[in-house]
């Protein structure tokens, strides 16, 4: 058997105008199934191998969830279509990126009714390393106009209508894989997102790039989080958050008490609950900066970069509670902060898109697997930061008390 006929019996095609090897996983008319292939399949010589593969789960409420395992060598990073296009967990070596939620099957949104728990339904399902927040809204749940906005929207719950996966023939290989998803509703929204995760053999990250436009015939605000969560090995008693800091203020008036440490972590601490700091991040002049979060040694880290354009707001999430309740941080780039819309607007965050308009967002993820490399993200920091000072402000942006 040719190679070309190994490739249309697992269903791929070469693009000669891409160049690249693609094949539809999922679709209206090609539902998910078991399938799995190799770099060696493709025929491509690359070093370190790659795979890719498809799976669905069954039973209890995560029965029809479809997940999708990049393996490039050195990271497997998993993607739940079902749910966003939402990235589950990524796995080097002996590190996992991710956190140990409760929530401890991934949840079908088919059983997730959002508005309930007062809005808060949306947690029932919350358990992945980065969670899509948007696009119609973000932030706590809560009225706004007359309508009951739940936490952090929709995208998260939103299955994928179509996923394409598609591999370059030439070195480096880039690996994407692609995801549509439509977030529409009679007279009040019609957004597309085409999602993409890439990634290339033996590297140690991957990176997001979503596109979102309004399909519609009139403006429409829009906001979008990338809600990146880790618990240990990066996170414990003594980890930091290192980025080049313009502004920080405490979310609530409970975030005010830790204001003094609110770069430095806890161990697993009973009643801790949450505390939130909202970041405006300094960036270059290209608006790309960089954030990161290294375990207390400073030998083991996690860079997230983003551009301030797209996104220029960041949220440091710390629920350091209980190992059983949830032990985890949040690396939160967005358009906006995390409180309802209705307090954003006079905080000018929350952006509006014309018609037929677009807007991308990317993150960078990378693992930082030794102290060298941390201290190399650190001097970039350093750099972005070029001693610019950095205002504390002691206040909330917002009174979440007066309504």
């Amino acid at each position: 058997m040719t190679r070309l006929q190994l490739l249309c019996g697992l269903g791929i095609c070469l693009t000669t105008s891409a160049q690249a090897w693609e094949q539809v996983l999922i679709d209206q008319d090609t539902p998910a199934q078991n399938w799995r292939v190799t770099s060696e399949e493709l025929g491509i010589k690359a070093d370190p191998a790659f795979s890719v593969s498809l799976r669905t789960l069954h039973g209890g409420r995560q029965e029809g969830v479809s997940l999708i395992e990049i393996d490039n060598g050195t990271m497997t990073m998993t993607v739940i279509p079902t749910r966003g296009m939402n990235v589950l967990q990524a796995v080097a070596g002996d590190v996992r990126l991710g956190w140990d939620s409760p929530v401890d099957e991934v949840v079908n949104p088919a059983f997730i009714e959002l508005g309930g728990r007062g809005g808060l339904g949306w947690l029932e399902g919350f358990n992945e390393l980065v969670t899509r927040c948007g696009y119609e809204w973000v932030g706590h749940p809560g009225m706004d106009n007359g309508e009951l906005l739940t936490l952090h929207g929709r995208a998260a719950n939103i299955p994928a209508s179509r996923v394409v996966l598609q591999i370059d023939e030439k070195p480096p290989y880039a690996i994407r894989l692609r995801g549509d998803l439509q977030e529409k509703a009679f007279k009040k929204v019609d957004f597309s997102i085409v999602t993409e995760l890439s990634t290339t053999p033996g590297r140690a990250g991957f990176s997001l790039h979503d596109t979102l436009t309004n399909n519609g015939d009139y403006p429409k605000e829009y906001q979008a989080l990338y809600h990146t969560n880790f618990g240990t090995p990066l996170l414990e008693q003594g980890a930091k958050f290192v980025a080049p800091v313009k502004q920080v203020s405490p979310f609530n008036d409970k975030a005010k008490v830790d204001l003094v440490d609110w770069q430095t972590y806890r161990g697993p601490t009973a009643d801790y609950d949450e505390t939130v700091y909202n970041v405006v991040p300094y960036a270059d002049a290209k608006g790309e900066t960089l954030a990161m979060l290294h375990n207390r040694a400073g030998e083991l880290g996690i860079a997230v970069g983003f551009n301030t354009y797209e996104l220029p707001v960041f949220s440091l999430w710390k629920n350091t509670d209980t190992e059983k309740q949830g032990y985890v941080t949040g690396l939160e780039p967005g358009t906006s902060f995390s409180y309802n819309r209705r307090y954003q607007r006079p905080l000018g965050l929350v952006p509006t898109i014309e018609p037929g308009q677009q807007r991308h967002f990317r993150v960078d993820y990378e693992l930082l697997a030794d102290r060298a490399a941390v201290d190399d993200a650190r001097k970039r920091i350093e750099a972005i930061q070029a001693g610019r000072a950095t205002e504390v402000r002691e206040q909330p942006l917002v009174d979440l008390d007066k309504e």
